[in-house]
């Protein structure tokens, strides 16, 4: 099988941004203010943005004025629709599981690394962003849009760089192969709508965007993805990982290591309660490795990965 780009390897440059906990943050208030009181939220961007330069307060403003492009074919909502989905699931994420981990270091770390998988997925060409959260649960989880979430609990689990890319890259192709956004097009949430033109969020045509938006949340932090999206994220992300450099097997030594913890782990909110039985993805994923025969041979980097991971 053809590897196409190299693995993240020492001299891969770490200065890139991190992702920024100030940028959704920043977000959170007017976002707040969004769905619960319009006219009050129209007057905070004016006295604090006259002249409309800042462009997360004109993100926010856009939105709150009306969505457009949410169609009902998953294959027609654009990238920006897409995105504004996924931060207001973003949002909920960081209430249930905890905000950023404050390191700047371990940040640029995940998300230089999330990179350079991302460009080997079959979406390179839109932007990802990836964040680790303080949080003591064992979970990963991919919102709408490319923004990926890692619990510091389930980073500290892992051993070698090759795992962590192994659940990166099945978190990207989530995203990539739209799974979310076809959850929300099998249970026909937005049937009777071609499409939602503008949203006004006092009206029917918000409430279904939040409707929409919750049952997201619903299937996201609590049912989980179908069974078939996740073997499919599994299959993809190893073939993705193995494409940048990384022993596939990582994702076998992760699955392996929250099979051992699965006893004495928070069940509610994780890994166990929104992923398939984790024997059935172990089975799924070691008839795989017959895919690459010189997995031994790839990236592990136990070393880097030890470096950051005591960061946490």
């Amino acid at each position: 099988m053809k590897k196409t780009n190299p693995a993240f390897t020492e001299k891969t440059d770490l200065t890139r941004p991190a992702f920024s906990r100030r940028h959704f943050l920043k977000l959170a208030g007017p976002f707040a203010l969004l769905l619960s009181s319009p006219a009050w939220a129209f007057d905070l961007f004016k006295a604090i943005d006259p002249e409309g330069r800042n462009k997360d307060i004109s993100k926010a403003k856009q939105a709150l004025e009306g969505l457009t492009g949410i169609v009902q074919s998953v294959g027609g909502i654009d990238y920006k629709s897409e995105f504004i989905i996924g931060e207001s699931l973003a949002l909920e994420g960081f209430q249930r599981y905890g905000l950023p981990v404050k390191n700047d270091s371990l940040q640029t770390y995940v998300t230089t690394l999330g990179n350079a998988l991302a460009k080997n997925s079959i979406r390179p060409e839109i932007p990802y962003y990836f964040v680790v959260v303080d949080s003591s649960l064992y979970n990963a989880f991919a919102c709408p849009g490319g923004i990926i979430f890692l619990s510091s609990t389930l980073v500290k689990g892992m051993n070698d760089e090759a795992e962590l890319a192994c659940v990166l890259a099945h978190e990207v192709s989530h995203v990539a192969h739209k799974h979310a956004l076809n959850s929300v097009r099998r249970a026909k949430f937005l049937e009777g709508a071609a499409k939602i033109g503008t949203i006004n969020m006092k009206g029917e045509q918000g409430k279904q965007f939040r409707d929409m938006v919750g049952n997201l949340q619903t299937v996201l932090f609590d049912k989980g993805l179908d069974k078939n999206m996740e073997y499919e994220a599994d299959a993809s992300g190893m073939d993705v990982a193995y494409r940048t450099g990384y022993d596939p097997a990582g994702l076998i030594r992760v699955l392996t290591m929250l099979k051992k913890n699965e006893a004495t782990a928070v069940s509610k909110g994780s890994w166990f309660s929104t992923h398939p039985p984790l024997s059935s993805r172990l089975e799924q994923c070691a008839s795989l490795m017959k895919n690459y025969s010189d997995a031994a041979q790839m990236a592990r980097v136990p070393e880097r990965f030890m470096d950051h991971r005591k960061l946490l």
